[in-house]
């Protein structure tokens, strides 16, 4: 089936990008959903409203969306009973002078849940918990160094090991090393040659490559060898791949876990979880800080108490699980059955999984990611080309966005075919190439 290109007028989106531009740096208040992510012209640049897997812009366009608001939205947008638990919750108050009791049931459901949470800590980002856990892992050993894999937010202590380094404490690059996935033996060289400094290993466990054999359980044993603590950065995996996070799906239990995104289906809360020991770094008697005004704001505590009672009784994460390989099997069919397999290739697992493009002589891989994803834009398909599958995409509308992969399948096969006879790339691309965010110094 082919599906047709929609009639769009983007003029408000546009009108409100002009306004943006010069009242907010960058124009955004984040840079992974701003405009360098898309093609301009083609796609919007502003959504205002979402039901299940639906999102509609600011012109009232309507688009099918996989990137599920960059992972949080897990149920699906405005899923009614998180929605209508935390309008109860915002009739009766979000923020008191004194501790609400959602803050102990929301921490007595994670300790259950996840293998290393004896003790919790709420903030609202992932950065908040990560930037926490090495502060932790600091006052516990004693140690200054961390090693690290993976990205883990703003703070200085990370992003110092990227080219968006501005204003960051000098010698801030000192107190970190960076290691490559998968490769351990890259890790052991850090650790045999300054292990006795190192306070802790941060790292995401999973992201689209799957660990290699004993990588995780080498990681920690190694770690644990040199005095060092191993923190898991599970902000995107946690409530994802497994409702005890990719540590419980791997069975290896990191001392520190840090927590975000699908945990409260899109309101801002993220967790600190980890052993007692550790955690009380934090307690009244010793010298970490962390205090945040907003650590126990109880909409979003209501938000994430719903949704991981819903992810439990819903079976939702088996249900993503298989969705996910509906779309990414599929997906690869069809590069297959328009011999496009030296082009992309959809990769990763089914819960977490994303279109990947092979750079050649016809284009680099933002080049052909930009040629592909102006099509599917322009026929319904919000294509931030991120599968992070969620309740609301049932058989339904994974076949929906596989027939509208399959003409966009067309059409780039047919571009490509132009740049092959001569055309450069970039004359097809109606709009500008989408830019990475940042790229790491490691």
């Amino acid at each position: 089936m082919r599906v047709e290109i929609q009639k769009r007028s983007l003029k408000r989106s546009e009108e409100l990008w002009k306004k943006a531009i010069k009242l907010t740096p960058a124009g955004t208040q984040c840079y992974s959903h701003g405009p360098t992510q898309y093609v301009s012209g083609v796609s919007p640049k502003f959504l205002v409203r979402g039901s299940g897997c639906f999102v509609w812009d600011a012109d009232g366009n309507k688009y099918l969306d996989f990137s599920s608001g960059g992972f949080p939205i897990i149920l699906g947008y405005g899923y009614k009973p998180v929605a209508d638990a935390v309008y109860r919750q915002l009739k009766n108050g979000t923020l008191f002078p004194m501790m609400n009791p959602l803050e102990v049931e929301v921490a007595e459901m994670l300790t259950k849940l996840i293998p290393c949470a004896e003790m919790v800590r709420f903030g609202k980002n992932g950065g908040d918990v990560t930037s926490m856990a090495v502060r932790a892992a600091k006052t516990y050993t004693g140690r200054d160094l961390v090693v690290s894999q993976g990205y883990h937010g703003k703070d200085d202590w990370y992003i110092c090991t990227t080219e968006r380094n501005g204003g960051v404490l000098k010698g801030a690059r000192k107190s970190i090393e960076t290691f490559k996935y998968n490769d351990l033996e890259s890790f052991k060289k850090i650790l045999d040659e300054k292990g006795d400094k190192v306070a802790c290993v941060i790292m995401e466990p999973v992201q689209l490559t799957p660990p290699k054999e004993n990588f995780l359980s080498s990681i920690k044993k190694i770690a644990h060898k040199h005095g060092a603590l191993l923190v898991f950065d599970e902000v995107i995996t946690g409530f994802r791949f497994d409702m005890g996070g990719a540590q419980n799906l791997f069975n290896v239990t990191p001392d520190l876990g840090c927590f975000g995104k699908s945990m409260a289906n899109g309101l801002p809360v993220a967790a600190l979880v980890g052993k007692t020991d550790i955690m009380e770094s934090f307690g009244f008697n010793n010298k970490a800080f962390f205090s945040t005004t907003f650590g126990g704001e109880a909409a979003s505590l209501m938000a994430a108490k719903a949704t991981m009672q819903e992810l439990q009784d819903r079976k939702v994460i088996p249900f993503i699980w298989k969705q996910g390989k509906r779309m990414k099997d599929g997906f690869n069919k069809l590069v297959k059955d328009h011999g496009l397999e030296s082009h992309l290739a959809c990769e990763g697992y089914p819960v977490w999984n994303d279109p990947d493009f092979v750079a050649d002589k016809l284009g680099n891989s933002l080049e052909k990611k930009s040629l592909f994803q102006q099509e599917a834009m322009k026929r319904g398909l919000l294509a931030e080309l991120c599968h992070a599958m969620s309740f609301a995409h049932t058989n339904q509308y994974v076949d929906m966005g596989l027939e509208i992969y399959n003409t966009s399948m067309q059409e780039f096969k047919r571009n490509l075919d132009k740049v092959k006879n001569g055309t450069n790339i970039r004359k097809l691309v109606e709009g500008n190439v989408i830019k990475p965010v940042f790229k790491r110094l490691d």
